[in-house]
Parts: structure tokens; sequence; C-alpha cells
């Protein structure tokens, strides 16, 4: 008889009612199980490298050390954890800062009964994962921007399979997946990739996820 491995998360957050509501949401979920929990951010940093749990849920505010620079840290100090930020904040400045400091994922707590089992599923399946109004906003904002600027769409100037390994990349695709999806070699993905960067003007991944996330790509 098999068993599977659970999934293993764990919880950052200041409010211990709002700790308790996910942790229930969370554990309904067979297979998953909440390993640690911490109310700052300094504590969730070193339950994290000690517990190396495959999802860290991390609110964006929290006390001593705020959630950005938590996750920092964590991505930095344990890459194979994937990092899910919740926040009360829908502002696109804030969902940017996120991704630069490596996080998978920004969930608002207003959705986070209906989407926090989504967004889990999706971040610990190597992908990103945004809250639908969040997904929104960025993309409105991207086309009113354009509008303003008076500019065209950058992606159009990308070719049919470039398009493709764009979206795999910013789905969390490493080059060796996306390669055996498409049926090529890794170095003919990563030539496409550099050509990819320089055509939209991004410097790296979590640009690229973010460009991505703006022009309603993934979601």
């Amino acid at each position: 008889m098999t068993t599977t491995t659970p999934l293993r998360i764990f919880l950052g957050d200041d409010h211990q009612l709002l700790r308790q509501g996910l942790r229930r949401i969370l554990e309904e979920q067979p297979g998953w199980e909440v390993v640690g929990e911490a109310s700052d951010g300094r504590e969730s940093v070193k339950q994290v490298l000690a517990l190396r749990p495959a999802v860290a849920i991390l609110d964006i505010g929290m006390p001593v050390l705020n959630g950005i620079e938590a996750t920092t840290q964590i991505t930095r100090r344990a890459p194979d954890v994937r990092v899910l930020i919740l926040s009360m904040l829908l502002n696109e400045a804030y969902v940017t800062r996120a991704l630069q400091a490596g996080a998978s994922g920004y969930l608002l707590k207003d959705s986070a009964a209906t989407d926090l089992r989504l967004g889990v599923a999706a971040v610990a399946a190597g992908k990103s994962f945004f809250s639908p109004a969040v997904a929104k906003i960025m993309l409105d904002d991207y086309v009113r921007h354009l509008a303003d600027k008076g500019l065209t769409d950058r992606y159009d100037s990308l070719s049919e399979r470039e398009r493709e390994i764009f979206q795999l990349i910013a789905e969390g695709r490493s080059n060796k997946e996306t390669a055996e999806l498409l049926g090529v070699s890794p170095a003919t993905v990563e030539s496409h990739r550099g050509h990819i960067l320089q055509k939209l003007d991004v410097h790296n991944t979590a640009e690229l996820v973010l460009y991505a996330v703006r022009r309603g790509i993934i979601r």
C-alpha cells in the first residue's frame, strides 16, 4: 500500500483568528498539513528555514519583519520553498515588490475563502497565482498606460514559438520542462528566452511574470 506525501504548508500572519481560519480551510483539503505558524516576519523566516514546507503563506504587513523582506530571505536561503503573499492591498506596486522578492503568487485576504486552496495548489505545482481582482487591475493599468503613452504592445513583436515559450516560463516551467513540452532542446529554449527578454525590454524572470500578469497571459 502506497502513502502519499502530505503537502506541507506554513502560515505567517499576525492575526491569530485569521491564521485559525486559514488553517481550517487548508486542512480540509485531503493530504494537506499546516506544519507551523508565526505571528511576525522574523519568526516566520526562522521556522520556514527549519521546517522547509512546500508552501509558505505570508502576510505582507507582519511586524518585526514585513512579508516582502521575509520572502526575500526565504527565497534566497530556501529556493525550494514557494511563497504565496497574503494581503489586503490591491496595489500594483506591492505585487511588483512581491514578485521581485521571489513570491510565486499574491492572494487578497477578502478572496482567501474561495481562492486560498487554488492559490496553494498552483504555487505548489510550480505555477504562479494571483487573485482575479489583482490580475484585472494590473491588466487595466497596463492597457491604460499604453493608451496614455500612445505605445504599441511589445508582445505583438514575439513570434508564435516565442509566445509559447513566454507563457510556459511565466507559468513557472523550467527550460528543461519547456523543451520537453515543445520537443526542442533546452539550449533552444534559452536562446528564445533571451530574445523574449530583449523584445519585451524585461530583465529577469520576475519582470517577465509581472509582464504576463499585466497583459492577462497568466492569472
